[in-house]
């Protein structure tokens, strides 16, 4: 496939504005689905936590999930929206092969929460607020496997199975109004978004927001217009599209950008943009097209008529907002000033999403600089290479541990690394791990004395120019020395030891 043409980005700003529209679905964890008893399980067997209401079988009637209404509640109190009186579902209707009933019951014109804001800070230490037009509740559908082929997408595909396990998940949907005013900042802006919604909802407790697992999914809709519309507000907009399901931070803030350059390169040639999904491919860092972007009309919104309207009480409004935790926005700023990060430290923390692991590891004791570097180095390291979630991989109490005897002089730094793997493949605790694979650093002077007088005895060149004064050269006999001592000497008190040496 020809490579998309693409203008400069810096070209692209100066002809145009970018605006965006954000979509954000939030697959909310609680025990059963939406509208059924089956149960909420990610990575079970396929279609094994069914019931009827998740097939449309004949008969089969949807009710209410108490807890998933109180979690869109709380949602939308973050979001800064306000709570309707009264609101309702409908069913949209839409070709969905892994919906059952081949309709979606969502929400359309009474949505639970609407008209809220969300503040964002970008790595400059810009403030955007983002303007939040609305929180519904739906279903999400199932899954479609693609078997055969390179990809794992249907473009290729031999055939493709449904997994009905995904259908009822609860959902809440969080559309933004147009984002204007981003400029160069637009894709920075849509990631940081969408990380802030992944930090409120996992404060709040609502959502696993694992991106890699679809708790979290972005639809990201571009649209470019003229310079010198600026003044006219969502009066002149331009044809939008909307990237589906982008499920990383990084590739949310790729693909704005990717169709920002598209765009703008079709404008300047006299292109119509076509009004349409695309998807966005990870590996060539492009977007495709999709399917024609439907409206809400050609959805045949309607009343759910198997639902009564929802109606929250004020005090349950009120009961649930005293349940909220400190605003996730906030709470970054005290951590950072806490921990003294700075702002690309934070940067890679935030992205990595370990601001939750490494309060937790700081609150068992580690130093905030050495939880961030052990969290962001080798566990990122080991997780990035199987393809885990580093939280998944090891806790903060085991990290503590092993810091703690790097601090005791039990471990250096290259040891500790030998035993945080350990601990990750399941050998046991950290001294459990230093015991049996005998790895505490030699203390012995003894020890390190014969290796120092070996090591100088075997580079007379290097010791004659020690005893010249180039105390550099102590380097390659300390090199030799901890290679001889397999890593497991202190290097600090072998350089000691070597200048002593040099000099008797």
């Amino acid at each position: 496939m020809a490579k998309t043409k693409l203008m400069d980005f810096d070209k692209a700003l100066e002809l145009f504005e970018p605006v965006i529209g954000l979509e954000v679905h939030v697959e909310l964890n609680t025990k059963t689905k939406m509208f059924s008893s089956a149960p909420n399980i990610f990575g079970s067997e396929p279609n094994t936590n069914l019931a009827p209401v998740c097939l449309g079988l004949p008969g089969s009637l949807p009710v209410v999930n108490e807890e998933a209404v109180k979690y869109s509640i709380r949602l939308g109190l973050a979001l800064g929206c306000d709570i309707a009186e009264v609101s309702g579902f409908a069913r949209k209707n839409y070709f969905y092969p892994d919906m059952g009933k081949n309709y979606q019951i969502s929400q359309y014109d009474d949505p639970i929460a609407h008209d809220g804001s969300v503040e964002i800070e970008l790595e400059s230490g810009r403030v955007i607020h983002v303007p939040i037009e609305r929180a519904h509740m739906e279903e999400d559908a199932g899954k479609l496997n693609h078997v055969g082929g390179s990809t794992g997408r249907i473009q290729g595909a031999e055939y493709s199975l449904v997994d009905y396990n995904r259908a009822g998940v609860p959902l809440v949907e969080i559309v933004t109004h147009p984002i204007f005013g981003g400029e160069a900042d637009t894709p920075e802006i849509a990631a940081a978004y969408v990380s802030t919604i992944r930090d409120i909802v996992v404060s709040l407790g609502i959502s696993d927001a694992r991106m890699e697992r679809g708790n979290i999914r972005c639809d990201a809709n571009v649209s470019l217009r003229p310079r010198g519309n600026e003044d006219a507000g969502m009066s002149v907009l331009g044809t939008r599209t909307e990237t589906k399901n982008v499920n990383s931070l990084r590739s949310i803030e790729r693909a704005v950008r990717f169709e920002i350059q598209r765009q703008a390169q079709l404008l300047s040639e006299g292109t119509a943009i076509t009004q349409e999904t695309r998807h966005w491919h990870e590996d060539t860092g492009e977007t495709s097209p999709g399917r024609p972007k439907s409206d809400a009309d050609d959805y045949r919104y309607f009343p759910e008529p198997d639902l009564a309207p929802l109606t929250p009480s004020r005090e349950l409004v009120e009961e649930l907002r005293a349940l909220q935790p400190e605003h996730p926005t906030l709470r970054r700023r005290r951590l950072r000033a806490e921990w003294g990060f700075s702002p690309l430290e934070f940067r890679d923390v935030v992205n990595g999403g370990l601001v939750n692991d490494i309060e937790a590891t700081v609150a068992a004791g580690v130093p905030a600089q050495t939880a961030r570097k052990w969290w962001t180095g080798e566990i990122a390291r080991i997780a990035n290479e199987r393809s885990a979630v580093p939280a998944d991989l090891i806790t903060p109490e085991q990290i503590a541990s092993v810091v703690a005897l790097v601090d005791a002089g039990t471990l250096n730094d290259k040891l500790a690394r030998q035993v945080l793997a350990g601990i990750i493949d399941g050998e046991g605790t950290a001294q459990e791990i230093v015991d049996a694979r005998g790895l505490a650093i030699v203390s012995d002077d003894g020890a390190l004395i014969e290796a120092v007088d070996a090591a100088l005895a075997e580079q007379p060149d290097v010791l004659e120019k020690i005893r010249g004064g180039k105390v550099q050269a102590a380097g390659a006999i300390i090199g030799s020395v901890m290679k001889a001592m397999k890593g497991q000497a202190d290097a600090a008190r072998v350089r000691e030891l070597v200048l002593e040496r040099a000099q008797a």
